[in-house]
């Protein structure tokens, strides 16, 4: 698998205080990436480990250089200062990862509004206007890469029926890194969505998606992180407009067997996955 050094290169995430977001940044952090993380945690939750000032302590451990910047993603400002932040002290943005995200997969008769506003805001918005922020340092990059956390589009009437508040929420997020893809094909930058084939072993899936019974069947964060870690690698350009699942991104590498990535058989199942590969 592609293990190319990120000494020198710098990275804008959105979230990233747990969860498979950290996972990225360490996994970039260890490389000797720079990664300046935007997002609300500055005290801890007691439903959810890490706030964004342990993340960063960890990531520096590892080797990288990590800034926080608290604020959130729906605020323009606040996006304003992540990009500052990176420009100032690394001297620009090679990379961006649309991590945040709501997960709400409620009904649509029992999704209000207000919630739906949120995803709308955090999911679609929030993965737009970071990327805008980035684009004038991205255009200057040798190694321009956006990685937005999303999945395929998947067009059967289960999952457009499913709960079409969180779809229509991840999809956008999706179309949005289809649409910057295209339009800044020439440059050339790479805008990709990456997604899990099975669910993962978070908190959030942990609170939202089963309990503790969800999590023994999930695989373990890292596999985003490698599939990530190898699509970032890749020449800027060469793969672009893309929408692929962890496990594409690692058999295009020559990864065929997956259960270093632990979950206990049967595997779960992802939202707007179709089927389960073995391995």
């Amino acid at each position: 698998m592609n293990d190319n050094s990120f000494h020198g290169r710098t990275a804008v995430m959105s979230g990233g205080s747990r969860g498979i977001g950290l996972a990225i940044a360490r996994a970039l952090a260890s490389r000797g990436g720079n990664v300046v993380l935007l997002a609300k945690t500055d005290t801890p939750d007691p439903r959810l480990p890490g706030t964004i000032h342990t993340a960063v302590s960890e990531l520096n451990e590892l080797g990288g250089h990590a800034l926080p910047v608290v604020g959130d993603v729906r605020n323009d400002s606040d996006i304003a200062r992540a990009v500052d932040t990176a420009r100032d002290n690394f001297g620009g943005v090679d990379i961006v990862v649309n991590n945040a995200s709501v997960l709400d997969i409620s009904k649509t008769e029992d999704l209000t509004l207000e919630r739906f506003d949120l995803m709308q805001q955090v999911n679609v918005r929030g993965t737009f206007a970071l990327t805008r922020a980035c684009l004038p340092y991205l255009q200057k990059s040798a190694s321009p890469h956006v990685l937005t956390l999303s999945p395929p589009l998947n067009m059967s009437p289960q999952w457009l029926g499913a709960h079409p508040g969180y779809m229509l929420a991840k999809y956008g997020m999706t179309l949005a890194a289809l649409g910057i893809a295209a339009e800044y094909a020439q440059v050339p930058l790479s805008s990709n969505c990456l997604w899990p084939q099975t669910t993962i072993a978070t908190a959030a899936v942990g609170n939202l998606l089963g309990g503790d019974a969800s999590l023994q069947h999930a695989r373990s964060p890292e596999i985003m992180a490698d599939a990530a870690i190898e699509l970032l690698s890749r020449p800027a350009g060469t793969d672009n407009g893309r929408t692929l699942l962890d496990v594409e991104v690692l058999a295009e590498a020559g990864v065929i067997d997956f259960t270093s990535y632990g979950g206990t058989p049967p595997l779960a199942i992802d939202i707007f996955v179709d089927a389960v590969v073995s391995g």
